[in-house]
């Protein structure tokens, strides 16, 4: 019950992109596989531990591949990662997406000096997001659904 727990937990903290979800269905699978024992067990955590692996390097090739056709920087993004998690705590939830949006559109602007262009580098950056979103999403499906499948035989 826990374990399922843990990784709901993780699935919404990929959504809300606010928990590490992808470590804590990992680490769900990890701490069932511990206690179930058995090499059916361990073939789960095996193919859980693959998918969102494969998920975490397609997150940042797919996603930088967006980026740099829209030659927005990497400092661009850290930037707007950090500012998003200080808005985070400033003003609750909307906060993480107002600050990230805000702070990539002001540095573009300044870098630009083109308010279509910064705009436009704020979609690509907003669109990779959701790119990073989906793909680490779809990994953690596969990873839970391994384990749901490996419920049954075991």
């Amino acid at each position: 019950m826990l374990v399922g727990v843990a990784i709901l937990a993780g699935l919404i903290g990929i959504v809300v992109q606010v928990l590490p979800g992808a470590v804590l269905v990992l680490g769900g699978i990890l701490v069932w596989a511990i206690f179930t024992g058995g090499v059916e067990a361990w073939v789960v955590f095996s193919i859980a531990a693959v998918a969102i692996a494969v998920a975490e390097v397609a997150q940042w090739i797919l996603a930088g591949k967006h980026m740099r056709k829209a030659k927005v920087p990497v400092l661009t993004l850290a930037v707007g990662g950090i500012a998003g998690i200080i808005g985070f705590f400033v003003v609750p939830v909307i906060g993480l997406f107002l600050f990230f949006v805000g702070a990539i559109f002001l540095l573009e602007w300044a870098r630009r000096r083109d308010v279509s262009l910064a705009w436009g580098a704020t979609k690509a950056a907003v669109q990779a997001t959701l790119i990073t979103i989906g793909v680490q999403l779809a990994g953690a499906l596969i990873a839970t659904g391994a384990w749901v499948i490996g419920l049954f035989f075991t």
